[in-house]
């Protein structure tokens, strides 16, 4: 059977703070097919101090001069409008889930009925934060971006001493560069994560495009988390290595037919294959008329389509054998 890979269609802050904004991501993750809609809960006063540096990536689609908490404060989401995309997201068919940047910000989220919590690459050293998710023992999706194994291990360890089980977690290789370029994606570790910590594994594509994402599912990705916007060319820190909605739509069509391609992995016909081998394969037959009684010899045989006779395979145990009965050119041989 076929496992069904998750498209978290990441919203995140592209919304730009505006809740119709918002609406219209809602409608567009719907319509491209998404399972979830992601946005980020948190408050600037419990993420960053006043005097943080922006990153590199979000100086480039923001305002040089506001600081990296007034950029954010500018992206909050409070209460209510949570409450109405939690609300729209069930008209639309779509699941709703946001990311908790702190404590209060999952505690609420919890409140609203979310019960799969996704933890930030930002977070994985955040000792109190992990605790408290794993203390929740809900779904968890862990996103690695910057993380050695150690730490990987690490954080795991507080999750599941702290009430969540093991097999209840998700990790999703990432990497933290906005864009990420290909050369820096390193998708084996996709199979590194999976054989090294016995769990499912998923992928938090940074990259431009929709190729890395697609090759990620052919490589075993459960999970697909992807930027996307309504307009490439909108400020803010996230657009320009986001998806448009076209794109989206295209992403999630071609990862469920890569997932489709994936298969079982175990090596055996379908059953197309085994109505065209009868046609495809040889069997033995007679490249002379060949008498009753006559022996088979290598002279008086031949290997023909269809694959419906002794399989060319027998070849050895049948030459020397003697006819039973008169055969025809081209008739398969009987022993």
């Amino acid at each position: 059977m076929t496992t069904k890979t998750l498209i978290i269609a990441e919203a995140g802050v592209n919304h730009n703070g505006s809740l119709a904004r918002a609406k219209e991501m809602i409608d567009v993750a719907s319509e491209a097919g998404a399972d979830f809609v992601k946005f980020q809960t948190f408050k600037a006063e419990r993420l960053v101090t006043k005097n943080a540096r922006k990153a590199d990536y979000q100086i480039q689609g923001t305002d040089d001069s506001e600081s990296q908490y007034e950029m954010l404060k500018a992206l909050e989401l409070d209460y209510d409008d949570h409450v109405a995309l939690i609300d729209y997201c069930a008209q639309r068919s779509v699941e709703f889930l946001s990311t908790g940047f702190d404590q209060e910000s999952v505690s609420m989220l919890y409140r609203l009925g979310q019960r799969i919590f996704k933890i930030p690459s930002g977070e994985i050293t955040n000792l109190p934060f992990l605790k408290h998710v794993g203390e929740l023992k809900e779904k968890v999706i862990l996103s690695t971006g910057m993380s050695c194994m150690e730490e990987v291990r690490a954080a795991l360890d507080i999750l599941t001493r702290s009430g969540t089980l093991l097999e209840n977690i998700t990790v999703l290789h990432c990497t933290s560069e906005y864009p990420t370029r290909p050369e820096d994606v390193n998708l084996q570790a996709l199979n590194t994560l999976r054989d090294s910590l016995g769990i499912p594994v998923g992928y938090s594509d940074h990259t431009q495009g929709i190729e890395i994402s697609i090759a990620a599912v052919a490589v075993g990705a459960t999970i697909i988390e992807k930027h996307f916007t309504l307009d490439r060319s909108l400020p803010g820190p996230d657009h320009s290595s986001s998806l448009e909605p076209d794109e989206l739509k295209a992403m999630i069509a071609a990862v469920r037919i890569i997932e489709a391609a994936r298969g079982n992995g175990r090596k055996l016909p379908t059953n197309k294959e085994l109505e065209n081998r009868l046609v495809i394969r040889k069997s033995i037959v007679a490249a002379d008329p060949i008498k009753k009684g006559e022996a088979f010899t290598e002279s008086n045989l031949t290997i023909k389509r269809p694959g419906t006779g002794i399989s060319p395979m027998s070849w050895d145990k049948v030459i020397g054998k003697l006819a039973t009965r008169d055969f025809d050119i081209d008739e398969p041989i009987e022993i």
